[in-house]
């Protein structure tokens, strides 16, 4: 947060200065210069010192820091003051203006870049196409007009020669649309030199020139104020103009309009007798090729002008040579003034919104940036300074207005105590300057307008005449005794940032429209369309032009007047910016420089005015209508008398009565922290009740919803009814005799079935045929197919030998052709344990070999019954061994291989590996799967009769039985290994 920065930085808001004095304000601005923080609050207003170096401050995590944050959460930064006009216009739909100020050479341009790609970076998420696009056109742009409209100076490397405003729409979700850029007197006299540093051979060529720019009148002076990266900077041009949209045809007329600005300074005159010639005719022919023109008009419009008498009849009037040489600076710098109003009305006309329709596109806002030639003071200050120093006291007066005046002037109207602050309000110099009649502005159009031979010098003594008491100006004919200044030349304005001498020399004929109407006839008529366009006024003849245009002092007032009212209207946010030197010395600080700054740019009133007056003011049902969350007594609405009433109870909660003021139709808020913590509040809040709102409609979207699925389910299960019992009513009919038929049905054809009898469909035809085999089965060997299917499912295919092939006879022991010598013996004992354990049914026996733990193995006789499992001697004519009850055996496991592997598992884990015997009269015998179908048939049916609820009629893997033994559920879930279990005498 702003406040956390370290005390060695200073303060970053000079609101909280000990004391407000101009000592106490300049010592923190030179620390914070001298530490490397470039920026510094008042308030909403950003300081910014100009570092004359590169900074590591506006990176895309510096971007990300900034982004949604509010004004106080971070240290000074343009991307602040950014995001708060971005939030303002988004969240409160209100249009929003960055006005960024300060003298020539304070970093205004770069500040405008910074703050262009700010926004381009924060905007459209969802990285749609057609929004990218105008983004890269809205940057792009500000690279072409640098390289048209700015200029190398000796006090600013990239000098805005030109006032550019720039107003960016946006889209309900506060994505970019387009756009709308407005230039302000573009100085006609400068001229760049990057064509010829950055142009290839090949290109200066073909357009008649030469690489250096001393060869040519209008770049001989700045020739040596060009940059090493002049070849860069223009293929980053020819870059913007194609992401633009300009086509190739557009881009080389730009090249031959430059090359004809550049050759036209090299045609030269001379007077042969009466007349007027043009020294080399080989420039002129080379101009007429890059322009698409006749020669010999090209000569006729610089040597003559055409002119009409007042009865309608045509002349041409031959030039002097003074004549001839103003009609060609006037033509070259016309051309230069409409290609660079063309390419500015071309990059127009790609970002404009077309098409807008509000009703049904939402609300269109606006975020205006404007930058602007700042004040300017030079050794010889001429008609274009005169119109930059009289834009910024425009500007000066709305800052006064909006900041100042208008604050003050609202505490009053609101009735919140307040103490006065006087401050300089410059409309007095603006009235020097504009007043009709009186201004200095309609003194040099008076001039212009009067007929005959009317001087600067003339204008002065009318400036003198009329202005003689203006306590704003000066000349050494009312300050005789003032030698800084000479007669008949120089008059003195005193502007809110200084005195600026001004020579009057020149004056007039730059306020004049020199430009005669036979070069615009001449572009008229060129057969280059760009050109064509550039001149539309050429199409009218020489009859035709009667009014004369307006001078370049009006149309440059009226476009101040227009921006200004234009800034007026939007909510603005400000930049002021100081040069700290003059030698552009990024650790120099020049105190008295800087002092004079501060001074003209009113920065400590605002800081006054900030101090003693509140940073946030609403109405109090704009107020009530973002806050009334986080109080209960206004959520969703109030029940009190008034919105203030509302807007108390809300400041009471939280504890701010201290912190705010109650205005008559307004809440005044004195810190930002009390804002935030309600933003914070409120942030937090509207999670739920985003959540509270999603829920209440989700659930009656889901009523709605369920409402449709239940008519839904009533139409499908009528139909499915409908379907249903048309199969069995085709199954009925088909199916009706079959029982007289010898294959009983099989050779009729089954229905196609409806998709919800499908799988019923398959059973049904198992099950008809499967009934037709069971029928055929006597009683007696039933058992034995419960028992082949209970081993079937119980294995589930992972034994492929288990014996299903043969007749499983059970009780092995008792078949005296399986054990022909101790069958008798065996049914004896057999009987014997029958009558003491009282067991009803013997559900397997057999011969075995059983394997100890030490992998001995010995002969023994296996039999299960009903109630025990016992293993006996069939050497000692089947002495029982060993007498295990039932119940406390918990599985069987067996091999997936051949062998006759088998482990009975106990509760108590002493299991029972043993082998059976395949028997002497079928060696091939297969006994391991009629143990487990046995068993399982048993425990199965065991079950049934105790719980005579059951899930499923065929046990499985996941059949869960009620008041069963465990046993019985361990059968179903027998285990079959893969590896074969070996014993040696198996």
């Amino acid at each position: 947060m702003a406040e956390l920065e370290g005390l060695e930085f200073g303060k970053s808001d000079f609101v909280l200065l000990d004391e407000v004095t101009m000592d106490q304000f300049m010592e923190n601005l030179k620390l914070r210069f001298q530490k490397g923080r470039i920026y510094t609050y008042i308030g909403e207003v950003v300081v910014s010192m100009n570092p004359y170096r590169q900074m590591d401050i506006f990176g895309k995590e510096t971007i990300e820091a900034y982004r949604g944050r509010e004004l106080y959460e971070n240290p000074p930064h343009l991307y602040a003051v950014s995001d708060a006009a971005y939030k303002a216009m988004k969240r409160r739909a209100k249009d929003t203006c960055i006005v960024i100020s300060g003298e020539s050479g304070a970093g205004k341009t770069e500040a405008s870049k910074y703050i262009m790609q700010y926004i381009a970076a924060i905007t459209n998420p969802g990285q749609r196409v057609e929004v990218e696009s105008v983004k890269n056109v809205l940057l792009k742009s500000n690279c072409v007009l640098e390289a048209f409209g700015n200029a190398k100076t000796n006090r600013n490397d990239n000098s805005s020669r030109f006032g550019k405003y720039m107003d960016i729409n946006f889209n309900f979700n506060g994505d970019p649309t387009g756009g709308h850029i407005n230039n302000y007197l573009l100085e006609k006299v400068r001229l760049t030199t990057l064509l010829l540093r950055g142009g290839s051979e090949e290109m200066l060529q073909s357009l008649h020139l030469q690489g250096d720019p001393a060869l040519y009148v209008f770049t001989r002076e700045g020739a040596g104020a060009t940059s090493y990266n002049d070849r860069s900077n223009h293929k980053a041009v020819m870059s913007a103009l194609d992401v633009i949209g300009f086509s190739n045809q557009e881009i080389t007329s730009i090249y031959q309009i430059l090359a004809s600005i550049l050759l036209l300074g090299n045609v030269q005159f001379e007077v042969d007798g009466e007349s007027v010639q043009v020294v080399e005719d080989g420039v002129v022919n080379q101009i007429a090729e890059l322009t698409a023109t006749d020669p010999d008009c090209v000569v006729k419009s610089l040597l003559y002008r055409t002119v009409a008498t007042g009865g309608g009849e045509v002349i041409e009037k031959g030039h002097t040579e003074q004549d001839a040489c103003f009609g060609r600076e006037a033509f070259a710098k016309a051309l230069y003034e409409r290609l660079f109003g063309w390419i500015v009305s071309r990059i127009n006309s790609v970002i404009e919104v077309k098409n807008y329709n509000p009703v049904l596109h939402g609300k269109n806002t606006v975020i205006g940036v404007l930058d602007i030639y700042g004040f300017e003071i030079f050794d010889n200050n001429s008609f274009e300074q005169f119109c930059i120093n009289y834009c910024n006291e425009k500007l000066q007066q709305l800052f006064i207005e909006l900041i100042l005046q208008q604050e003050q002037s609202e505490y009053q109207r609101e009735g919140i105590t307040w103490q006065h602050i006087d401050y300089f309000n410059n409309q007095i110099i603006v009235d020097l300057v504009e007043q009709p009649h009186k201004g200095i502005i309609s003194i040099l159009d008076e001039a212009c307008l009067t007929v005959g031979k009317v001087t600067d010098t003339v204008c002065l003594e009318s400036m003198n005449t009329k202005l003689a008491q203006h306590p704003h100006y000066t000349s050494r004919k009312l300050s005789p005794t003032d030698k800084t200044m000479d007669f008949q030349k120089h008059f003195r304005i005193r502007h809110y940032a200084g005195d600026v001498t001004y020579s009057v020399e020149g004056f007039l004929d730059k306020n004049k429209d020199l430009l005669f109407q036979d070069f615009k006839r001449l572009m008229y008529n060129s057969a280059n369309p760009v050109l064509k366009e550039m001149w539309p006024d050429g199409q009218l003849g020489i009859t035709e032009v009667t009014k004369r245009p307006l001078t370049a002092a009006s149309l440059f007032k009226n476009s101040i007047v227009a921006l200004v009212d234009k800034l007026a209207c939007k909510e603005p946010y400000y930049v002021r910016c100081i040069k700290p030197n003059e030698v552009k010395s990024p650790v120099l600080f020049d105190d008295a420089r800087c002092q004079h700054q501060v001074a003209y740019l009113g920065l400590l009133e605002n800081v006054m005015v900030r101090r003693a007056g509140f940073a946030y003011r609403q109405l109090y049902s704009r107020f009530l209508q973002r806050y009334k969350m986080t109080c209960e007594y206004t959520w969703p609405n109030h029940l009190m008398a008034s919105d203030r009433d509302a807007v108390e109870a809300i400041i009471r909660q939280h504890g701010f009565q201290d912190d705010v003021a109650f205005g008559h139709t307004k809440l005044f808020v004195r810190t930002p922290r009390s804002l935030f913590t309600l933003e914070q509040e409120r942030a937090a809040l509207i999670p739920i009740l985003v959540l509270f709102l999603q829920k209440i409609w989700r659930g009656a979207l889901a009523r709605l919803r369920c409402k449709r699925m239940r008519a839904i389910y009533t139409i499908m299960g009528c139909y499915k009814r409908y379907k249903v019992k048309a199969h069995f009513w085709e199954v009925e009919g088909r199916f009706a005799n079959v029982r007289t038929t010898a294959d009983y049905g099989r050779s009729v054809e089954w229905p196609a079935p409806p998709a919800a009898l499908t799988q019923f469909h398959q059973i049904t035809l198992m099950l008809w045929w499967a009934r037709q085999v069971v029928k055929n089965i006597p009683p007696s060997d039933m058992p034995e197919v419960r028992a082949k299917v209970a081993a079937l499912t119980a294995l589930q295919g992972e034994r492929k030998h288990w014996g299903v092939g043969r007749a499983w006879e059970r009780d092995y022991l008792a078949n005296a052709r399986d054990c022909p010598q101790t069958s008798s013996d065996f049914i004896r004992v057999s009987k014997e344990l029958k009558n003491k354990d009282g067991f009803t049914q013997v559900v397997f026996s057999g011969l075995c070999r059983k394997v100890n733990r030490f992998n001995k193995s010995t002969d023994r006789a296996l039999l299960i019954t009903d109630k025990f499992v016992y293993k006996l001697e069939p050497k000692k004519q089947y002495k029982i061994l060993k007498k295990l009850p039932l119940d406390v055996f918990t599985g069987l496991s067996t091999t997936s291989g051949v062998d006759q592997m088998l482990v009975l598992h106990t509760s108590n884990k002493d299991d029972i590996l043993l082998c059976l015997q395949r028997g002497e009269l079928c060696p091939n015998q297969d006994r391991v799967g009629e143990v487990v179908g046995a068993l399982v048939d048993y425990f199965t049916r065991s079950v049934c009769a105790i719980s005579p609820e059951r899930p499923s009629s065929r046990p499985d893997s996941s059949t869960t039985y009620t008041n069963t033994p465990t046993y019985a559920h361990a059968l179903t879930t027998t285990h079959t290994h893969r590896q074969e279990l070996s014993c040696g005498d198996c």
